[in-house]
């Protein structure tokens, strides 16, 4: 049993849940409903976040009980949130998982018997572990001009490297024997690339798994073409959160996608789909999506047999055509508490066709991979961004002049990524934004950080004279490698 369950006085597991918004209620009334009649010892602790928290002028979203509940037990069972248009302004959603540092979100996706869909018959059994916390996901986000947006996107090798041994240790703990990495390291070189670098450094510790790279798109590409040819995908967490949306279209939609957010402390478990609020008290919604969280959740509490005889029933119920709305239609369909007492109503029987493979407890992994800090490092320039309705060759020839006496060179000015002056003949458009590289005419060895930060600061000062400036990048290089990419034409 994880170390982190709270087991009650009378020697149940303690869950925090949280009902949720729109059918939240319904669907986890679901759950609750097949935990009972499994008799795996569970008690809950019921808490609130979302809606009717953000109403109550709780900017996050979630309640300080709630919060303190779930530092408690650990575990969580959630229905949707909502954030309701006019109140709160980050997802309740998002900060319980960056609160709790649940880094690890795991979206399983596999065909369904009695669900048909273009993929029926091939197999599909794959698992896509996304990181949960950083990349584009972090939310920081600037206006640099009046024209242009600008996006951080973080990445560091400590969320790498949990995020790399997490999909290794899923993989093992499903006796599954190979685990795919997706990036966009072709392009994103310094930060798409930590992820397949920390990867491939990971990779070496677990020699009975078979590990490969593959370039996002293609991944995209042969998820469509040859679903069936994968097993564990890990990724960034925005490629992660476009993949897992694909990958439950193959078997069905999101209504058979359940997730789990895993951290070292913490695991949320809570259905993809939304709060649907126009079905909501309506007993329509397809429930199975939060039924198979919630077996994730009792693996991960270890009740295995109480997660093998829902999910198997599961299977049976819908292999007999019992099915909702979503998958039948308007003719046939049953409600969603009949779909529940129909799962319950099959407790105990199987598909010998649909076996389940033998789980081993997720053993969540510490990370070890501390890099070294460099034993050289220094800058040696600067990028200033600035805002200008002028010409390349106007600007450049202005900037230049300005900064004539600096002891720095004005090497290039780009425009969305694109070198612009000195002119190359590129046809470019530019907009309001432009980076201008600057580079230290002689080394900075033997200079203070005070020293070069007072002469970065004087040559912006000289750039202001005539030009508003924006936003500030030193230019540095570690072990005589560069820390910053090169633009489209720069040589």
């Amino acid at each position: 049993m994880s170390k982190n369950v709270y087991v009650t006085p009378s020697g149940k597991k303690l869950v925090t849940v949280i009902p949720g918004d729109g059918v939240g209620p319904e669907i986890v009334s679901c759950v609750q409903r097949l935990i009972a009649a499994v008799g795996a010892p569970i008690e809950w602790e019921e808490c609130q976040a979302g809606a009717r928290v953000f109403k109550q002028g709780i900017p996050s979203g979630v309640l300080s009980s709630t919060i303190e509940s779930i530092r408690k037990t650990c575990v969580v069972l959630k229905g949707p949130l909502e954030t309701p248009v006019g109140y709160g302004e980050k997802s309740a959603n998002v900060t319980l998982r960056k609160l709790f540092e649940t880094y690890g979100n795991i979206r399983p996706a596999r065909e369904m018997p009695g669900v048909p869909t273009l993929y029926s018959g091939r197999g599909i059994n794959l698992v896509i572990v996304r990181e949960n916390i950083e990349d584009l996901y972090a939310g920081i986000e600037y206006m640099q001009t009046p024209d242009v947006a600008q996006g951080i996107k973080l990445i560091s090798s400590m969320g790498c490297e949990k995020i790399a041994r997490l999909a290794f240790e899923f993989a093992r703990s499903e006796g599954r024997k190979s685990v795919h990495c997706a990036t966009k390291s072709n392009i994103m070189k310094l930060t798409e690339g930590t992820l397949k670098s920390m990867f491939e450094q990971v990779a070496k510790e677990y020699p009975d798994i078979e590990a490969s790279h593959i370039i996002v798109d293609n991944c995209a590409h042969q998820l469509v073409k040859k679903p069936e040819q994968f097993s564990v995908i890990v990724t960034t967490n925005m490629n992660g959160d476009i993949l897992s949306d694909l990958t439950s279209g193959l078997i069905g939609g999101l209504g058979f996608a359940p997730s789990a957010n895993i951290g070292n402390k913490v695991a949320i478990f809570e259905a993809v789909h939304g709060s649907a609020p126009k079905y909501a008290g309506k007993n329509v919604i397809n429930p199975t999506a939060l039924i198979l969280s919630g077996v994730m959740m009792l693996r991960h509490l270890e009740e295995f047999e109480a997660a093998e005889s829902i999910e198997n029933a599961l299977h049976v119920t819908l292999d007999s055509g019992v099915r909702t709305r979503d998958v039948a239609g308007d003719v046939g369909a049953v409600s969603t508490t009949q779909f529940t007492d129909a799962i319950i109503s099959n407790l105990g029987n199987s598909l010998p066709q649909w076996s389940l493979p033998v789980r081993k407890p997720l053993h969540l992994p510490e990370t070890h991979l501390d890099p070294e800090p460099p034993t050289d490092r220094r800058v040696v320039g600067v990028d200033i961004f600035v805002e200008s309705r002028l010409n390349p060759e106007a600007l450049g020839t202005s900037i230049a002049k300005l900064t004539s006496e600096a002891p720095f060179s004005l090497q290039l000015i780009s425009n969305r990524g694109t070198k612009v002056y000195p002119a190359m003949g590129a046809m470019t458009d530019c907009v309001d934004q432009y980076r201008c590289r600057f580079l230290f005419k002689k080394s900075t060895r033997g200079l203070t950080d005070a020293e070069i930060d007072a002469q970065i600061f004087d040559l912006v000062q000289q750039v202001a004279t005539d030009h508003k400036w924006a936003h500030l990048e030193k230019l540095q290089e570690f072990n005589g490698k560069q820390g910053f990419t090169k633009d489209q034409g720069e040589n």
